[in-house]
């Protein structure tokens, strides 16, 4: 089954998803009887969000042992587990599971792309230490192609969402997952939790399995208290669902297992995803340019990105340097950080491919209020995103002019770039036919009506040493 009981929607450029609830209510179903251990409960965590790190001591408690899906992008960034987290959950005997290096909805995706954000996350986590049976599809998010590139990387398994029966959807599903899946790249699975989830909710699950056996597996996501989010299971609830579980489990046969040994089976060898050459010399390495090609309204290939507190708008700008799009980012309420559209922190796809020891030129023309200047971000070989430097500054401009500034030497371990000038303090910049060379064989840059950049107050030669960066806030799934 390639389609999760999930309802998509966008706002502003990008996915949110979040399961269908109905108000009906599935009738109760006994449990089975003592028959021998044909039950199987999985209890699995997705994202890696540090908030997670508080059911280790339940788990320990009730000598449970859980699943832990991990895109490792977002290991080490704010909010989210570290390496050594990870090394804690090993520790103690849980499984890490694959979640894709940044937490795309695959689906979505062209089919190299997908396969590197699979095989990328793979063999990182795997060089980390880890082994890897185990994927979940972001946004239980998939397609024949996407299954393929789950087995393709090495994987046994690979999770959906919403697929079993419960009170609030799908009717009409079964109670169980078979063991072995009948389809092991599409294992279904209950609807993730969420806030109004109630113990009896978390209990009906496991009964409902018992009545025909096989693998009910449980989704989680941020363990905290005060739902703090509203998929947020709070630390006593998760107590007292694997409390009544511990008791229950040895009068009704049901074991608790970890994805990874559900299925079975020894770990796979590493699999490398494709490798995106870089532009040729001479060549724009920059993809749709002039953003003229929409994708839900918003440019393809482009993400907005900012940090700080202000306040950020972003839209069409007019009139365009050429066509009949270009980028506005407005800002108001401006105390700190910048707002910008800058291609899309991915593998490939769209980021442009650089060449450890050469140097680029960057280029756009742009309008602006208020001084700009060019934002880097580097992408490590592992798919991880960070700050790496930032241009002098450019003088504002009422006019299109083309700000063009050449960067350091990239330097050893980075694959790919991005970057934009950025807007960071009240007012409004535009943009538009942005460019990208290898600095041997770029074209020359219009002299003419190029900025000169000024004096600024952050230049970065260094490799990135900050924390990984996050694309988006992500939520479910």
């Amino acid at each position: 089954m390639f389609t999760s009981r999930l309802r998509r929607t966008i706002a502003g450029g990008f996915a949110i998803l979040a399961v269908t609830a109905f108000l009906s209510t599935a009738a109760a179903v006994p449990p089975a009887t003592a028959a021998g251990p044909r039950t199987t409960v999985s209890l699995t965590f997705d994202d890696a969000d540090a908030s997670q790190l508080s059911a280790l001591p339940i788990l320990q408690k009730y000598g449970m042992k859980a699943t832990f899906f991990i895109p490792s992008g977002f290991v080490g960034a704010a909010g989210y587990m570290t390496r050594s987290d990870l090394d804690s959950l090993k520790a103690a005997g849980h499984e890490i599971g694959g979640h894709t290096v940044n937490h795309p909805d695959l689906a979505t995706l062209p089919a190299d792309e997908a396969k590197r954000q699979i095989c990328t996350d793979r063999s990182t986590l795997t060089s980390w230490g880890f082994t890897l049976r185990s994927f979940a599809y972001p946004f239980a998010s998939a397609s024949p192609a996407v299954e393929k590139a789950a087995s393709d990387c090495g994987y046994r398994s690979a999770r959906l969402l919403g697929d079993l029966r419960t009170r609030f959807d799908c009717q009409d599903c079964d109670v169980a997952e078979t063991l072995p899946p009948s389809d092991r790249f599409g294992t279904k699975a209950l609807p993730q939790f969420e806030a109004n989830w109630t113990l009896d909710d978390l209990k009906q699950g496991v009964l409902n399995a018992e009545s025909t056996g096989g693998w009910v597996q449980y989704t989680f996501h941020d363990v905290c208290d005060n739902a703090c989010t509203d998929i947020a299971i709070s630390p006593a609830l998760l107590d007292q669902f694997l409390s009544w579980l511990k008791q229950h489990m040895a009068a009704a046969n049901t074991v608790v297992k970890t994805v990874g040994d559900a299925v079975g089976g020894t770990a796979k060898p590493v699999v490398n995803g494709p490798v995106v050459p870089a532009a040729a010399a001479g060549v724009n390495a920059i993809k749709n340019p002039g953003m003229e090609t929409l994708t839900a309204g918003a440019p393809s290939c482009w993400m907005q990105g900012g940090w700080g507190q202000n306040t950020a708008a972003f839209s069409k700008g007019s009139p365009a340097h050429g066509g009949s799009v270009a980028s506005r980012v407005s800002m108001s309420n401006y105390v700190s950080g910048d707002a910008k559209l800058l291609p899309q922190f991915d593998l490939g796809a769209c980021a442009p491919t650089v060449v450890t020891g050469h140097t680029y030129s960057l280029r756009s023309w742009y309008t602006s209020t208020a001084v700009t200047q060019f934002a880097v971000y580097l992408r490590a070989s592992t798919g991880v995103w960070q700050y790496w430097t930032s241009s002098p500054w450019f003088s504002a401009a009422s006019a299109y002019t083309q700000a063009e500034w050449t960067t350091p030497a990239i330097p050893a371990g980075y694959t790919g770039i991005s970057f934009a000038l950025n807007v960071f303090s009240n007012g409004t910049l535009q943009t538009d036919d942005v460019s990208m060379y290898d600095s041997t064989g770029a074209p020359a840059a219009t002299s003419a009506q190029t900025a000169v950049p000024g004096a600024s107050s952050r230049i970065a030669v260094q490799p990135p040493t900050g924390a990984p960066e996050v694309a988006q806030d992500l939520e479910g799934e």
